[in-house]
């Protein structure tokens, strides 16, 4: 069963929740005063008879739904109607200066057998803390409510996105995606002090490291895959990676067939923006077979490395050829270490335009062009 948020649809008349709302008198869901006490005419009795819930049990979690039970005493359980869930952001728990033990706050629902799936994007966000406490209530001939005590307030998060809704967004990033040009090279830009690191310190092989949480915040792979970011966007005029970049002014160049082969698979990762007019999309390059493959397997869709429209490995003549989409910035995931020896680092003869990294930035929660109805 599909629980709607009472507040947020209460005066729309065309809300699919518009015959549960109705359910409720105006006066049962008026604010208490600012002492905490319950207005006169609020429409809501309290009734001790009715069983207060706990053992509260959430189940089946996902990015937008989750399941909720809970055990009650038998005593007058029969005439329980509905079920009032006060549901609240972990960090806004206190935020509302005006609840009361009484007061439905946030969800109503008609009773039904538990577990009970909550589910609604426009109160659930993937990756999300929340606070959760179920009160009992009985509905009286004349449309008022008696009503149980508060259950104990539980804690929960909800989950990433799933293969779905990847999929939901992948198709979004298809669209802009655009036509594709032909590259040679992965590169990566830091300063000379972490190349020298990597020399000092990893035997000169760059090491993979756990993705930051810039992008889509239910994307499955944020601060949990690690590997080592890639570039491969080349300029329209040239065909060449562009001289300047936001991330170091040296640069290590690795040729295309050293990371991106048959033997590898390619994964979509995430598609977002930073409030600016382009569009980033993730990818992931997984040696097959490597603990990197197998995290993304079980998470992401897969990609045709002949047939996708972000980026492409096809043989011509017996020579690989690579292609990348030009309207979308690809930012490339490579899960297992590289070793320097394989390509060259040299300084860029470009600027380092600071305002263009992506480090933890936050994808804008607006764009229609790379949100899903799922969350942000």
């Amino acid at each position: 069963m599909e629980v709607p948020r009472l507040d947020h649809h209460m005066s729309s008349p065309s809300s699919p929740c518009e015959d549960v709302i109705k359910n409720l008198s105006l006066e049962a869901i008026q604010l208490c005063d600012r002492d905490g006490n319950k207005s006169q005419d609020s429409g809501i009795a309290e009734m001790e008879e009715l069983p207060v819930p706990h053992n509260i049990k959430i189940s089946n979690i996902t990015c937008d739904s989750f399941k909720i039970s809970w055990d009650m005493d038998s005593k007058s359980k029969e005439r329980i109607t509905h079920y009032f869930i006060d549901l609240n952001k972990k960090e806004n728990k206190n935020s509302n200066k005006f609840k009361h033990k009484d007061v439905p706050t946030k969800l109503v629902a008609k009773a039904v057998p538990l577990p009970m799936t909550v589910r609604g994007h426009w109160f659930l966000s993937p990756r999300t803390e929340y606070t959760v406490a179920v009160q009992t209530a009985s509905k009286q001939v004349d449309g008022d409510y008696m009503v149980s005590e508060w259950s104990e307030i539980i804690e929960f998060c909800t989950g990433d996105y799933s293969k779905v809704h990847l999929t939901q967004l992948l198709e979004k990033a298809e669209v802009i995606a655009g036509r594709m040009l032909k590259f040679s090279v992965f590169y990566r830009n830091q300063h000379k002090e972490y190349f020298d690191y990597i020399r000092e310190q990893h035997g000169s092989a760059l090491q993979p490291s756990v993705k930051d949480n810039s992008g889509s915040h239910g994307s499955p792979i944020s601060g949990k895959l690690e590997g080592i970011f890639f570039s491969c966007n080349t300029e329209f005029n040239t065909g060449k990676p562009p001289q300047d970049s936001p991330y170091g002014r040296y640069r290590f160049e690795i040729a295309a067939e050293k990371l991106f082969n048959p033997n590898t698979n390619l994964y979509f990762g995430d598609f977002y923006c930073m409030y600016t007019a382009y569009h980033y999309v993730i990818l992931v390059l997984a040696p097959a077979g490597s603990p990197g493959d197998e995290f993304c397997k079980q998470r992401l869709p897969q990609l045709n490395l002949q047939d996708n429209k972000f980026l492409t490995c096809t043989e011509e003549d017996g020579a690989m050829i690579y292609h990348h989409a030009q309207d979308v910035i690809l930012e490339v995931i490579y899960t297992d270490p590289v070793d320097l020896s394989l390509g060259t680092v040299a300084e860029i003869t470009g600027h380092q335009l600071m305002s263009s990294s992506t480090a933890n930035a936050k994808k804008d929660p607006s764009c229609k062009t790379c949100n899903i109805s799922v969350g942000r």
